[in-house]
């Protein structure tokens, strides 16, 4: 069963929820938060980018910016731009880009349901951001945003959010981004704690790192409270729970910097040799196993033999692993996509023209567009208990920050 609890969320005021928000952290550099928060003291990037209001050239893992995330979080406590509720809640919160619209529930999972794979990931964790991660709650003593997570549909659950939201919204902004926001408080959470009690699982679709780090937040405390009990709020984090048939994944694009020792004619025959090519007007494949590239002025279409794919196969199935295994490495010698300079990632909402851009610059030879992973094979890859690709999958719209906040105490 999954364990969810409201929780006594510290929010912005109403009337400030679009000036408090902000991007997640793990989207934009430094440089770019710096530029995004410049004039407005209360955007929530001073407290989840605090290097921005430091030095330039400050170390972004060093003492002082953990210090001054929490001394940016007091301040928008203290300056009352961001007030603690009286009691604990649960919330809808609902995103809609242009024709696309999810609904997804604001409440605290536990962290026991993740380390006993109730709650199921897809990805593996890098050790320093997850150390990033676990210094900035543990200095903040607080979850600031929330984790991406998904389940499979439920009516009951459709339900009961459907009467929800047919109430005045407590926030409702469009950010700059286009992405319209609307927050709903949830007038009685027991219907919802029943239903979810009823999953046997669920599933991260996006902050693999921020639930770890809550994890081991939760596990440290626990070490130094010999009383614990398992309730206390640091046992819980921070989650918004969309059902699956709503999730969007966008492509995660590929480029590749230069073509080694060959030509682009070379390259071709190479490419031509693993399936059927063609030259096309269109920079977007229409299924899986097909993948457009973007080599010498020109977009071509290289076509999988579908009688070489094992769909059985959760991982090896994927298009980011066919690229991967059948491509990337065999022609390009790029053995490991994680740590190869020459290979980089154009994901969300950077379409084939950014792929296009990058070639005709010269900061690339050839770009790969692909077919996007779809949500039924994220479940099916955690089901089993796997690991994507790296850069496997881009969500979007990406959720808010500071617009409800989990306190650990």
């Amino acid at each position: 069963m999954l364990r969810i609890k409201p929780f006594a969320a510290v929010r912005p005021l109403p009337n400030i929820a679009a000036q408090v928000s902000s991007v997640p952290y793990d989207v934009v550099s430094t440089d770019e938060a710096r530029e995004l928060a410049k004039g407005n003291p209360r955007s929530f990037l001073h407290v989840l980018k605090p290097e921005i209001d430091l030095p330039t050239g400050t170390d972004p893992y060093s003492d002082q910016v953990y210090a001054k995330a929490k001394q940016a979080l007091g301040k928008l406590i203290s300056n009352g731009d961001i007030v603690k509720e009286d009691e604990p809640k649960l919330y809808l919160y609902r995103q809609v880009l242009e024709d696309h619209a999810q609904i997804g529930l604001v409440c605290c999972c536990h962290i026991d349901d993740y380390n006993n794979d109730v709650i199921k990931k897809h990805e593996t964790t890098r050790a320093d951001k997850e150390d990033d991660r676990t210094r900035h709650i543990d200095a903040l003593n607080a979850h600031p945003g929330p984790v991406f997570m998904t389940y499979r549909d439920q009516a009951a659950i459709d339900k009961l959010v459907k009467i929800d939201i047919n109430q005045r919204p407590l926030f409702h902004f469009v950010a700059p981004d286009g992405v319209t926001h609307t927050v709903w408080t949830v007038r009685d959470s027991k219907p919802y704690c029943s239903l979810f009690a009823q999953l046997d699982c669920a599933y991260i679709a996006d902050g693999h790192h921020r639930t770890a780090a809550a994890v081991r937040v939760g596990a440290q405390r626990r070490d130094a409270n010999p009383n614990h009990t398992g309730n206390e709020e640091y046992n819980w984090f921070l989650s918004v729970l969309f059902p699956a048939s709503q999730l969007s994944i966008l492509p995660y694009n590929r480029i590749v910097t230069d073509l080694g020792n060959c030509s682009a004619e070379q390259v071709l025959d190479q490419l031509g040799s693993l399936g059927s090519i063609s030259e096309t007007d269109e920079a977007t494949p229409d299924r899986p196993g097909v993948f457009c590239f973007y080599v010498a002025g020109t977009w071509n279409r290289l076509e999988l033999d579908e009688a070489t794919i094992d769909r059985s196969d959760p991982i090896n199935s994927l298009d980011v692993a066919l690229l991967q295994d059948r491509v990337l490495a065999p022609v390009f010698g790029i053995d490991d996509p994680r740590a190869d300079k020459r290979l980089d990632f154009v994901g969300g909402l950077d379409g084939t023209d950014k792929l296009k851009e990058r070639v005709d610059s010269g900061k690339a030879q050839i770009a790969f567009s692909l077919y996007p992973t779809t949500i039924k094979q994220l479940l099916s890859v955690a089901d089993a208990g796997l690991v994507m690709p790296p850069k496997s999958t881009w969500f979007e719209p990406k959720l808010r920050s500071g617009l409800l906040i989990h306190m650990l105490d």
